[in-house]
């Protein structure tokens, strides 16, 4: 099969390799569409794949080999661990947080940059009749962000601040709106972002590099915002967060920053300020996505920037490493 393979540190190329032989309580798919993540931009940029690994972990494809009770024919997004499906955390539907999983596409097991990726059977979720291919490749950013809107505990009328509009603050601003909230605001230096942005629900969009997001603020959330979500990963965005948020407010954290970072407790103590990190999602999340697409309940296509053919997944990776209005560029091994 044809893949997107990592050949050196910082270096892609699309080859010729083995397709993927299951073990016991997998399943192959052949890859209709894949995301490609922010996660994978960060491995790529600083040279932490191994030789040979194929990234890919945001996923929609067609089962080929059954396993478990699905069919072949069937088409499934699906949890992109090789959990054991057997621990407390598995069972609970937290395969995502399985301390005995290998995640696919982040080194080995190979992901789905690929035409074939083998998946765990029992991670699997079928995509409903309706849902069309590219959208449901949008399932596990959109798990991300319900996910972080469910940690929040947001209540509808409540005034939220989203910081940063890649791919997952995009989502959670879209989430964020279907959940009732009345302001939300995004803030995001990208112009081609921030548009998308006002297409997924935001309500004011912020260009902090010319803009004041105090006075901004201080116009549409008085005393500060309810939640704040950041979703950037830059060191002293936290303690911003923390600076912004209202009395009693809560501060979300979704950005992955992997350097050290520091933060001023005694700011938090006096407001009382929760702070909550989030990670990944559960398989309710992948449920609901799903379903809230099949009613047209979200309408989350103005995501989708760009769809590229395997060949041309190395010059997107480039291309992101600057991004302008890109939102989530799609490889379809289809193309």
């Amino acid at each position: 099969m044809r893949a997107v393979v990592s050949r050196a540190p910082g270096e892609l190329s699309v080859e010729e390799v083995p397709e993927p032989k299951p073990s016991a309580g997998q399943a192959v798919l052949r890859v209709l569409a894949c995301g490609i993540c922010g996660s994978d931009l960060h491995l790529h940029q600083h040279k932490l794949l191994p030789a040979g690994a194929i990234m890919g972990h945001e996923f929609c494809g067609e089962v080929v080999e059954a396993a478990g009770v699905l069919k072949a024919g069937e088409r499934v997004c699906a949890i992109p661990n090789l959990s054991c499906g057997a621990c407390e955390r598995c069972r609970a539907g937290m395969g995502a947080y399985c301390q005995a999983q290998t995640p696919i596409g982040l080194g080995a097991p190979n992901g789905a940059f690929a035409e074939y990726v083998a998946i765990a059977a029992h991670e699997a979720v079928r995509v409903p009749s309706g849902v069309s291919i590219e959208l449901a490749a949008l399932t596990e950013p959109l798990a991300v962000g319900v996910h972080a809107l469910n940690a929040s505990r947001l209540r509808r009328g409540e005034r939220c601040l989203v910081v940063g509009a890649g791919p997952i603050g995009l989502a959670i601003a879209l989430w964020a709106r279907h959940f009732g909230a009345r302001e939300v605001i995004v803030s995001e230096r990208a112009a081609g972002r921030r548009a998308l942005a006002e297409k997924l629900g935001a309500t004011r969009v912020v260009d902090p590099v010319r803009e004041d997001l105090t006075s901004v603020l201080e116009r549409v959330a008085p005393g500060g915002p309810d939640i704040v979500f950041e979703a950037v990963g830059a060191r002293g965005l936290i303690e911003d967060c923390v600076n912004r948020v209202r009395f009693r407010g809560r501060v979300v954290v979704a950005g992955v920053c992997v350097g050290a970072d520091s933060i001023t407790p005694i700011t938090g103590v006096m407001k009382e300020t929760a702070l909550q990190f989030v990670l990944a999602y559960e398989k309710d999340d992948f449920t609901y996505t799903l379903d809230m697409l099949a009613q047209e309940r979200i309408d989350p296509a103005p995501l989708i920037t760009d769809r590229v053919a395997l060949d041309a997944v190395p010059a997107a990776f480039e291309s992101l490493a600057t991004p302008q209005g890109q939102g989530k560029v799609l490889a379809c091994p289809t193309l």
